[in-house]
This record gives structure tokens, C-alpha cells and sequence, in this order.
């Protein structure tokens, strides 16, 4: 191998690091939008039967961060390998099977549809944005246009984490071999 090759192998290996370290730290940072969301509906149920008390504001805190959870969770959710595929033909494949397999499904599944979010969303978040849309509840939160802004993350993420599948399949299928980091997955 040349040392231009090497360089270029080098600098993939290490984008393909920070990729998957950044989607490692956001998908573990907005975990603990589960315990707070659990909290919080203890603390709905608590209030609404025992005290017969209850906020709009509190309850659409908890869908904001359901939303939060699962699309700022999912590049996460990609670099461990938990998303859904046809693991029966997958798991029998080669390393070098399964890398141009998910060469493919990057360049042919996800970056297609992340670019579609991306354009068919675009005027949604900027219109709301505009308004800066609250709640239609009275005492709701105000912030919709924020909650809004996930549509535009989602998609970003996850083509950022699809960069760092393609480039881990680009280098498996060169020969390269990688330190496999990503979680086995659940099943």
C-alpha cells in the first residue's frame, strides 16, 4: 500500500471514529429522556388521581421528549446495528457480504430517504420557525417550532452516521481491518 493510500485509510478510520463517538454520545446523553419521561408520567398520574391537579405544559413535556428520544436516538440506534433488517440472510454473509450490503443500503435506502425528509420537511420547520409556533392548548409549551426542528435532525443524523457505515463498509471491502465498535444487535 502506497503512503497516500495509507493517509486516506488513516483519515477515513478516524472520521469514521468521530462519527460513531458523536452518534455514541447523543444517543447516550438523550437516554435519560426515558427515566425523565417516566418520572414525569409517575408524576402526571400522581397529580391528575391523587390531587386532582394537572398542566397542559407538563404533558406535552412528555411528548417532547418521546420525540427527542426517538429522533435524536436513532443515528444512535444505526451505529449499534438495532434498526430493522433481514438478519436470517445477513448473519450468514461474510464480513466482506455483509460491509457491501450495507455500502448499498446506504447509498440506495438511507441517504435517499434522509434527503427526502430533508426536502418534504424543510418548508414545515421553516414555517413554523416564522411563527415561532407555541401550543394550540392554553398553558401548553411554547416551543413547538424547537420540537418541530427534530423532523430536519433526524434526517441529518442519520445520514451522518450512514457517512460513517459507508465509509466502515468502503474500508472493510478494501481490506482494512477495523476495530468493530458497534453493538451487536438485539434479537
Amino acid at each position: 500500500m502506497t503512503d497516500r493510500n495509507a493517509i486516506r485509510r488513516s483519515r477515513a478510520e478516524a472520521l469514521v471514529r468521530t462519527l460513531d463517538g458523536f452518534a455514541e454520545t447523543l444517543g447516550r446523553a438523550v437516554s435519560w429522556a426515558s427515566v425523565l419521561m417516566v418520572m414525569l408520567t409517575l408524576l402526571v398520574v400522581v397529580l391528575r388521581y391523587v390531587f386532582d391537579l394537572g398542566w397542559i405544559a407538563m404533558q406535552e413535556s412528555i411528548t417532547y421528549l418521546h420525540a427527542a428520544l426517538f429522533m435524536l436516538g436513532a443515528a444512535f440506534t444505526l451505529k449499534c446495528n438495532g434498526h430493522v433488517r433481514v438478519d436470517i440472510f445477513y448473519q450468514r454473509w461474510s464480513g466482506r457480504g455483509q460491509a457491501l450490503l450495507d455500502l448499498l443500503g446506504v447509498l440506495f435506502l438511507l441517504l435517499p430517504t434522509c434527503a427526502f425528509i430533508l426536502w418534504s420537511g424543510w418548508d414545515y420547520v421553516r414555517v413554523s420557525w416564522a411563527i415561532h409556533e407555541g401550543s394550540r392548548e392554553a398553558g401548553g409549551l411554547p416551543g413547538v417550532f424547537v420540537l418541530k426542528t427534530l423532523i430536519l435532525l433526524l434526517p441529518a443524523l442519520l445520514a451522518l452516521q450512514g457517512l460513517s457505515s459507508l465509509l466502515r463498509s468502503l474500508l472493510i471491502l478494501s481490506g482494512a481491518e477495523l476495530e468493530d465498535n458497534a453493538e451487536a444487535p438485539h434479537g
